[in-house]
């Protein structure tokens, strides 16, 4: 897979995560509508409000809304068909809400499967592998799951398979959305003591996720911030240069007035006072360029030899990254031409790369020379 392939596979991941929070934050907000339609021995179906974990003041609270009848509903779901049994009002309160389907354990067929513990991590690819095996069904004409790995000892783990055959039970779940839910959660409960049901299928009506219009508006919300950094970091940079070359010709043009006042003071220009004060501003000054170079090293360097020779400047130190130090001594006005006189080394007794760096030093005194 190619590189732009992965950042757009990794982009659409993190745009579907935001997505899928956003919208579970939603729907704290604005809660969906529940309904249980539970399995009943003799065949029929209870439609009730959802019991929330055994929270009966919860379930009372729910089934007071206007839009939720009070009392459970019994009806018959023959071939896909809901009977003529259920109630206009339950009829109502179908239409936009989330079913959970809870079917009886003698629909499913359950069957424990004993895997090595590191079998955990492709379970899926596993028990895909293994219903033929295990059910009479195919993978196709199948809907199943399993149970949480559970220690088995001698470093293997066992797992409980529950499958059932997909047709009735895409008729069931057919039945409901065609009364109006948006989605029905099919799952057997019952299986073992302390276990929770577990969902074998999941039918909701369209094939858009709930979450697809959020990830839309995320995905042009960035778009947009992209371009809108890129343009002012565009802008910015145009700012800066201008003011620089701004700033550059202000300091050329108050260079050039010193020298003429200078000048209009000493009319005697070959007196020794005149080519003393021209030498002074011919001459780099040391203590103006060890102030510099002070201001330059970053906090993470510093010089343990410094020496001036002329025009010259060397100085040893030691740095965590020296090969920056080069543009970053040659940006200060005191500095130019700086290169490494010697190798730079590392050892793991010092503090970072010993360097040795070697500038050529230029008279400049700055705006208030």
């Amino acid at each position: 897979m190619s590189l732009a392939a992965d950042i757009g596979a990794s982009f659409g991941l993190w745009i579907d995560t935001l997505a899928r929070l956003a919208n579970e934050r939603l729907g704290v907000l604005k809660p969906v509508r529940r309904i249980e339609v539970v399995e009943e021995p003799d065949g029929r179906f209870t439609l009730r409000p959802p019991a929330q974990g055994g929270r009966q003041q919860a379930r009372r609270k729910q089934a007071r809304r206007k839009d939720m009848p009070a009392t459970p509903a019994r009806v018959t779901i023959v071939d896909g068909v809901v009977g003529d049994d259920l109630p206009d009002a339950w009829a109502a309160a179908l239409r936009g809400s989330r079913v959970d389907l809870l079917l009886q354990p003698s629909r499913v067929l359950s069957r424990p499967l004993d895997l090595p513990r590191k079998a955990g991590e492709f379970l899926d690819g596993i028990v895909r592998s293994q219903i033929d095996r295990l059910t009479p069904w195919s993978v196709a004409d199948a809907v199943y799951h399993w149970t949480g790995p559970v220690e088995a000892g001698g470093d293997r783990i066992a797992v409980t398979v529950v499958a059932t055959a997909k047709a009735p039970v895409v008729a069931l779940s057919q039945a409901l959305t065609d009364l109006g839910a948006t989605r029905v959660d099919v799952a057997v409960g019952g299986l073992a003591a302390g276990t929770g049901p577990i969902t074998l299928h999941a039918q909701r009506i369209g094939t858009r996720e709930p979450h697809a219009g959020l990830r839309v508006a995320l995905a042009v919300v960035l778009v947009v911030s992209a371009l809108a950094a890129t343009l002012a970091l565009g802008a910015g940079g145009l700012v800066a240069d201008g003011l620089e070359s701004e700033r550059a010709a202000i300091e050329r043009r108050i260079a050039q007035r010193r020298v003429a006042l200078r000048a209009g003071r000493n009319p005697q220009a070959n007196s020794a006072l005149d080519l003393l004060a021209r030498r002074k501003h011919a001459t780099p000054a040391a203590v103006m360029a060890l102030e510099s170079l002070s201001a330059a090293l970053p906090d993470h360097t510093y010089a343990t030899e410094l020496r001036i020779e002329g025009d010259k400047l060397q100085v040893i130190g030691f740095s965590r990254d020296a090969a920056a130090l080069i543009a970053i001594i040659e940006q200060s006005p005191q500095f130019t031409r700086a290169t490494f006189f010697a190798p730079t080394t590392r050892s793991t007794a010092e503090p970072g790369e010993r360097f040795h760096i070697e500038a050529r030093l230029r008279p400049y005194f700055g705006g208030g020379s």
